[in-house]
């Protein structure tokens, strides 16, 4: 199991930044099974661009989780870009985060490592703020993932309507036209026949953002997504509901090979 930590400059951010990244390679797992031909020319992974919530960076899943663990047992690639408090979005006059997640990244990752570029190999996460971002990028790119993980969060809820968490530090803005934004590209998906991700949802039901969740999720269900919602009781916003949730979604939920795709 490889873990790297990569920093390169962004043309789209403008600026140096942070990725880290699971890499299934050769494993104790191997070592027990006489497994001696892990690396062969041509050889792809399935990845997972996952999003960390607000307040956090490409290092919170390493180190408040086990997707360490988990990316080694299922073979799952794992991405994890750094998003710096600008809730996933593009900037008119600076950074343009989610042109940098769902374009740029996957250009310069697929170019150094062997990712699949296919869509049904493609899957994008994120709890919280990232949740919010994973299903703006999921609806404004639905060609780039098959599935999609929502982890506490949504982006189709009103504003006013949110209650925000009290972490009594600067935390990203959500723009009220944004919400109405996305829910156009949405329905236009639907009214086009786009091919769209599924998006797993899920919850704790004693979460602060639970309102927020549900109102996403309905909507998504209303206007002809495939979704799953789960809400799970005795949880709030907390990484213990977050990393039993990832368990599940690689175990189950999302359509991972649990395999390197050989040739």
């Amino acid at each position: 199991m490889a873990l790297i930590k990569m920093n390169f400059i962004s043309k789209k951010l403008g600026m140096q930044t942070n990725v880290t990244i699971c890499l299934p390679t050769f494993s104790f797992a191997d070592i027990m099974n006489n497994n001696n031909d892990v690396y062969i020319p041509g050889m792809k992974y399935q990845v997972l661009w996952l999003l960390h919530g607000g307040s956090g960076d490409d290092s919170d899943y390493v180190n408040f989780s086990n997707i360490v663990r988990y990316s080694d047992q299922y073979k799952l690639a794992v991405v994890m870009p750094a998003d710096y408090n600008m809730n996933y979005d593009d900037y008119d006059n600076g950074a343009k985060y989610q042109t940098y997640i769902a374009e740029e990244l996957p250009n310069v990752l697929r170019s150094i490592f062997p990712f699949s570029d296919k869509r049904e190999d493609n899957f994008i996460g994120g709890l919280s703020m990232g949740a919010a971002g994973c299903e703006k990028i999921a609806i404004r790119y639905p060609e780039n993932y098959a599935a999609a993980l929502v982890m506490s969060g949504g982006t189709f809820y009103e504003e006013e309507n949110h209650t925000r968490l009290n972490t009594g530090m600067p935390m990203p803005i959500h723009r009220p036209e944004a919400c109405n934004e996305n829910k156009i590209i949405a329905i236009k998906n639907i009214q086009e026949r786009k091919k769209t991700p599924k998006f797993f949802t899920t919850c704790g039901d004693k979460d602060v953002v639970l309102k927020a969740h549900q109102e996403s999720s309905k909507f998504l269900k209303e206007i002809g997504y495939d979704v799953f919602e789960e809400i799970v009781c005795g949880y709030g916003h907390e990484w213990d509901f977050w990393d039993i949730t990832l368990r599940k979604a690689f175990e189950k939920w999302l359509p991972i090979q649990h395999r390197i795709i050989y040739p």
